[in-house]
């Protein structure tokens, strides 16, 4: 394995600019986490006493919902708790590896584009322990409010990188000993067949279009999901909870 140069974080997408995150279990894992700096609570004074210890001294107002209603993008779900942040700085492939062990899980996604499918498969990374998610730079939400709710937290304990050229960044997780395995329904396949054991990259292609001919030839192999023949394919999404529930299903006891 060939070593590479550390990389310092980048600047988010969003600059120093600051953003909204909204929903009450996207703005506790954000009071939550020390590499996010907290500008300020917005919350009814319902959410602010339940969440009083959590909020601890981090500056407040106490408002109404429709004030928040008013302050947040036009359909924000946001349970009467809002909070002004300022962008985590975004973390290079390095951050991902140094997380990871001999069994380990990355999921890569090639163009997926919608806000809640990049959250809710931050959530599922999450949920069975995967050491990141890679999306591309272009053609990717930034990691704002929508998108931050849709992670339910995830997005405070999740690496998610940014990469400007995936096929390079896949060719770095196979040099540090990953497998990748592109999900397609032409993959020759089926996920519950493989043995995930080990360093396990899964890549997923973009909602609609599926992976790009380039990225599905870095794969080491197309697997399918096998379904019923009432739906032929998965939403991204759950597609990615699926993955990421086998590859936990196979990892070795500790």
């Amino acid at each position: 394995m060939r070593p590479r140069p550390n990389r310092p974080h980048r600047q988010s997408r969003t600059g120093n600019q600051s953003i909204w995150i909204f929903g009450r279990h996207a703005v506790l894992a954000a009071l939550a986490n020390p590499d996010r700096r907290i500008e300020r609570v917005f919350a009814t004074k319902e959410m602010a006493d339940s969440h009083a210890a959590a909020i601890g001294k981090t500056a407040m107002t106490i408002t109404s919902r429709e004030d928040l209603n008013q302050r947040l993008p036009n359909g924000s779900v946001h349970q009467g708790i809002a909070a002004l942040v300022a962008p985590l700085e975004e973390p290079g492939i390095e951050d991902i590896l140094g997380r990871c062990g001999d069994n380990a899980l990355v999921l890569a996604l090639d163009q997926v584009s919608d806000p809640h499918n990049v959250g809710a498969i931050l959530r599922s990374a999450a949920a069975f322990g995967a050491a990141g998610v890679i999306v591309t730079d272009r053609h990717t939400p930034s990691d704002t409010g929508t998108l931050a709710k849709s992670a339910s937290g995830a997005l405070e304990v999740v690496p998610l990188v940014r990469a400007v050229n995936l096929a390079r960044t896949l060719d770095q997780l196979k040099e540090a000993g990953f497998w990748t395995y592109g999900l397609a329904e032409s993959g020759d396949t089926k996920i519950g067949d493989l043995d995930l054991k080990g360093r396990t990259c899964i890549v997923l292609g973009a909602e609609g279009e599926g992976l790009r001919r380039l990225t599905a030839d870095k794969c080491d192999r197309l697997v399918t999901i096998p379904t019923s023949n009432a739906l032929s394919a998965l939403n991204v999404s759950n597609a990615a909870a699926v993955a990421a529930y086998e590859w936990a299903r196979q990892r070795p006891a500790v």
